[in-house]
């Protein structure tokens, strides 16, 4: 029946017009059914009848259905097959007298869906009660699925008043990541397009076809299996799981058996996936539906080899979608042009995250269930500042943000003249406004935005980028590199800060219940000393006579700055020549480093406050747990009143501190900084010239007594934010 099927579907799809009507009638007639009907989804949650054979025809167009309502808008809201040889008595069953169906009793219902998303529900009905098959559930599946293609691609039904798989707007609540707003047409990475033809010409030779590409798949994984046997731990372990998956019979055997029956390879792999998509969907288990992204991964990578799957596509313009993104994927896609970057799994602080700000590229995280809603194509417009992500927008809504992104350009170029200006207040109070930057790409910003310095240059940023450690040369040509480009200007390089969300295979960290917290950062370098000793001596080679200031991440206890500082040392005594002057100073992300702080300020040559770290240490609150964004302010009274007092003990030790993290970036959190006495804050490029034109328009003295008087008499509010907000605004500061 399924052969015989998909051959006349074939030959009828092979036309150049395929009316809907015609469809129902052959797969009625195959199926032996005494109805076969397709429901499209409308605008507004809508299900409508779009054809029948077999229910009265004056019920096409008329009859409509809600998501969730009757047994087709249940079929529709979960995506689950109905096979029930007594329809009517199922307490989901709706009747619409206008249909006739009163004389049918059983009934199976198919979800019509194409990439994650439901475009309509395929039945068969029958007067006698009798429950359906496997074989015909698998052959309406199939039909399902071409059908799906067919509603995508048709436009519009026949005589119906909007579209075939006319699709809804959608707004996800999103934790914007690197600000900005972007709009422009859905690319989805990590997903494959549909197939290009559906049924097979010759099955034997698509079995042949798929058998092969599995095989080169197989094998392209035990390669890689061998070669990373030495590795330890998890590595090995996730490879080893993967290949078993790859190696399973039982998808390949499904996949086989829909070839047989007369798909083509890349449609039957296709089939199986989306299958497992939907069984998966509705799955608790974090570990199997980990399983399923495995499978995923695995069929494009089967795509790939049958030449159907992951082909190059125009990404100019476009906003990239996907689940998780490296930082290396980050400088390819911003290099092939994408105008935003949106996924479903990401936190601020990630170094992809950390990438895109440095790039100027709007993007958000925490996306969840964007992929399955998305389509290539589709428009989407990212506010990445208010946290919004809005999947085909109303024409209203694209016209407000083509106007926003209009003045924002404009804005632009009257930004440009206060990178030939002094960072400095209103009332004549100086700033030192340093980059964070992680590229040597970057170091042109340093002219572009007129910043006095780099304050932060994250050297495991290209480490990311090349995928490995670099090499003790490498690694000092790349600060040699950075060092000439930033001139007389002062550059602060941070060791090596891996693990967390930060991961390469060299370091073979064990999975951890909580990584930010776990074995991380300079952690790593002390327990690894001859990969922080190689990086050491890499920047004292870079050097070469000049000034270096290295400063070590993550210092939880004195001894361990003691024990990073030695090290230095040890390198900087056999390496000539040598700088001509070393600076060493540490990170203070860790709240135990407060309580050793006198020590630690007599020790170190300077501090640098990373803000990201601090705040979730200090609040027990996850940074990348979208549950918790915002609800902990850098300025409330406890923040500020810790950032006070460091900054006090500083400057009584005479200790130069700074704050390096992305809070410095603010504007509003900046001058609440300088308020208090920071005097040297380190940020992306992209906030120079805004943090900038923010403190040249506030007059500091009244701003700082402002913010003592809310100090004073705020203990226990949340924040500050909304009172210095509205003073501001008030006094037409640009925010």
């Amino acid at each position: 029946m399924a052969r015989r099927l998909l051959a006349r579907l074939r030959e009828t799809m092979a036309r150049a017009h395929a009316p809907l009507a015609e469809l129902v009638r052959l797969v009625a007639a195959e199926m032996v059914s005494e109805v076969c009907s397709i429901y499209a989804l409308r605008a507004g949650d809508l299900l409508e009848l779009v054809a029948t054979e077999g229910l009265l025809a004056d019920a096409v167009g008329r009859t409509r259905l809600r998501v969730g309502e009757g047994l087709v808008g249940v079929c529709a809201a979960t995506g689950m097959v109905l096979n029930l040889p007594d329809a009517q008595n199922h307490p989901a069953f709706v009747y619409r007298p206008e249909t006739g169906e009163e004389r049918f009793a059983s009934l199976l219902a198919v979800p019509v869906r194409r990439a994650g998303r439901t475009l309509g529900v395929l039945t068969v009905q029958n007067r006698a009660p009798r429950h359906y098959t496997e074989e015909e559930v698998e052959v309406m599946e199939t039909v399902a699925m071409m059908l799906a293609e067919l509603l995508a691609s048709a436009g519009a039904a026949e005589g119906a008043e909007e579209g075939l798989g006319a699709t809804l707007p959608r707004r996800f609540a999103v934790a914007p990541l690197a600000p900005g707003v972007a709009i422009g047409a859905v690319l989805l990475h990590g997903t494959w397009h549909a197939p290009y033809r559906l049924l097979a010409d010759d099955p034997a030779a698509e079995l042949e076809r798929l058998t092969q590409a599995m095989q080169s798949v197989q094998r392209g994984l035990d390669e890689l299996l061998t070669r990373r046997a030495a590795a330890a731990g998890a590595a090995a372990d996730i490879l080893e799981a993967y290949r078993l998956i790859a190696a399973d019979a039982g998808w390949m055997r499904r996949a086989g058996a829909a070839v047989r029956d007369g798909l083509t390879a890349e449609a039957a792999v296709h089939r199986v996936v989306e299958e497992m998509r939907e069984s998966m969907r509705r799955v608790a288990d974090p570990y199997l539906r980990e399983r399923l992204a495995d499978l995923e991964d695995l069929a494009g990578r089967v795509l790939a080899a049958l030449g159907g799957g992951r082909s190059a596509v125009a990404a100019e313009g476009r906003l990239l979608i996907a689940r998780r993104l490296g930082p290396a994927d980050v400088l390819d896609w911003h290099a092939r042009g994408i105008a935003g970057l949106v996924v479903e799994e990401g936190s601020a602080a990630g170094h992809a995250a950390i990438i895109a700000r440095a790039l100027g590229l709007p993007a958000a995280g925490g996306a969840r269930g964007v992929l399955a809603a998305a389509e290539d194509g589709d428009v989407a417009i990212l506010d990445a500042d208010e946290g919004h992500l809005l999947l085909r927008p109303e024409a209203e809504m694209k016209q407000t943000y083509h106007r926003l992104l209009a003045q924002r350009r404009e804005q632009a170029v009257g930004l440009r003249e206060f990178a030939r200006r002094p960072a400095t207040s209103r009332d004549g109070v100086p700033v030192r406004l340093m980059l964070n930057v992680g590229l040597r790409q970057e170091l042109d910003q340093l002219e572009a935005t007129g910043a006095e310095g780099i304050g932060l240059f994250r050297t495991e940023i290209p480490m990311l980028a090349a995928g490995r450690i670099l090499d003790v040369a490498e690694q000092a040509a790349l600060y040699r590199r950075v060092l000439d480009g930033a001139g007389s200007r002062p550059v602060q390089f941070r060791t090596l800060d891996l693990g967390g969300d930060k991961l390469l295979a060299e370091t073979a960290m064990a999975e951890e219940q909580n990584p930010a917290m776990g074995w991380r950062s300079l952690r790593v370098g002390l327990d690894r000393p001859a990969v922080l000793r190689r990086q050491l001596r890499a920047l004292l080679l870079a050097s070469a006579g000049r000034k270096l200031s290295v400063m070590f991440p993550m210092v939880a206890t004195l001894s361990e700055f003691r024990a990073a500082r030695a090290l230095l040392q040890a390198e900087a005594a056999r390496v000539r020549p040598g700088p001509e002057r070393l600076d060493i100073g540490a990170m203070l992300e860790v709240p135990s480093l407060l309580f050793q702080l006198d020590a630690m300020l007599a020790e170190a040559d300077f501090l640098s406050v990373g803000t990201n770290d601090l705040m979730q240490f200090l609040f027990a609150a996850d940074r990348g747990a979208a549950a918790l964004a915002g609800r902990y302010d850098l300025i409330s009274p406890p923040v500020l009143d810790l950032l006070a007092d460091l900054q006090r003990r500083a400057a009584a030790a005479g200790t130069p501190i700074s704050v390096c993290g992305e809070a410095a970036a603010r504007p509003v959190e900046a001058l609440a900084l300088i308020a208090l006495g920071i005097e040297t804050l380190s940020m992306p490029a992209t906030s120079v010239l805004v943090v900038k034109a923010a403190l040249a328009a506030t007059d500091l003295r009244a701003f700082r007594t402002l913010l003592a008087a809310l100090r004073e008499r705020a203990a226990g509010a949340p924040s500050l934010r909304e009172p210095l907000l509205a003073w501001l605004r008030e006094h037409g500061v640009p925010i």
